[in-house]
């Protein structure tokens, strides 16, 4: 270990040790954003930047079991990423099937799909199926994994769903339209059930959502990070949570 790492381990636990953990978001949302950059300024491939961020999914998640958070959204891959060059696509697919089959295989979280299953390649459909039903018992994290998800997407698909289910109950537009309220269209949510997003942290600098969450983030609180994702370390994880903490959520009061 040389200086630097003893110094930031140092403080992490500083950090740690200030941390009020009654004040900790029980659902993080994490766009881990700025693989490619890493390993460009690392003088790597594209290839090895989205391994290393894949590498990193088990050390974050061991940081939210240490401080009580009990559900992490990952967005591993967008609607628009499908559109990628097939050369750039499959190895990027390949990578997110191996990181999801290494969190089924922890034994620790369970595991749960959020996106379009029908845009994903067939292999890539039954990695995630089989993870989820491989983890439905375990009693750790409920770790969602985005993969060909898009906000946009996900309230179509919300609403689409709705409108079959009442469709098959026979109810008419008239009466649809005279009942319909949120709530109804978060039972249709990919995340249906799950309490939104308290925090959501977004690395590598770039200040916006892109798409992510959409319904649910109406009021959750950001972070936005300097450093890539690859490089995320834990005292950056312990500075959102306290960041979080040091706010006053008013949800529009």
């Amino acid at each position: 270990m040389n200086l630097r790492d003893l110094v930031y381990g140092l403080y992490a636990r500083r950090v740690e040790g200030r941390l009020d953990h009654t004040q900790v978001p029980k659902h993080i949302g994490v766009i881990l954003d700025g693989n490619r950059r890493w390993a460009k300024a690392s003088g790597g491939t594209p290839e090895q930047g989205h391994r290393a961020g894949a590498d990193k999914i088990q050390e974050l998640l061991g940081w939210c079991a240490e401080t009580d958070v009990e559900v992490v959204t990952l967005w591993m891959l967008s609607t628009d990423n499908l559109n990628r060059p097939e050369e750039q696509l499959g190895p990027l697919l390949g990578i997110i099937e191996s990181a999801v089959r290494a969190l089924a295989s922890d034994g620790r979280w369970r595991v749960h799909h959020v996106g379009t299953m029908d845009l994903l390649p067939a292999r890539t459909q039954t990695v995630l199926k089989e993870a989820e039903q491989n983890t439905h018992d375990n009693t750790g994290i409920l770790v969602n994994v985005a993969v060909g998800y898009g906000g946009r997407q996900e309230i179509a698909d919300a609403v689409r769903s709705l409108l079959l289910e009442h469709a098959e109950r026979g109810t008419s537009f008239e009466e649809l339209a005279e009942t319909i309220d949120v709530e109804h269209i978060s039972e249709h949510l990919y995340t249906r059930g799950q309490p939104d997003p308290d925090l959501v942290i977004r690395t590598s600098g770039e200040q916006r959502l892109s798409g992510f969450m959409l319904w649910q983030s109406a009021h959750s609180e950001y972070y936005f990070c300097e450093v890539h994702w690859p490089a995320f370390r834990k005292v950056d994880f312990l500075r959102a949570l306290r960041d979080y903490a040091a706010r006053h959520r008013r949800y529009g009061t």
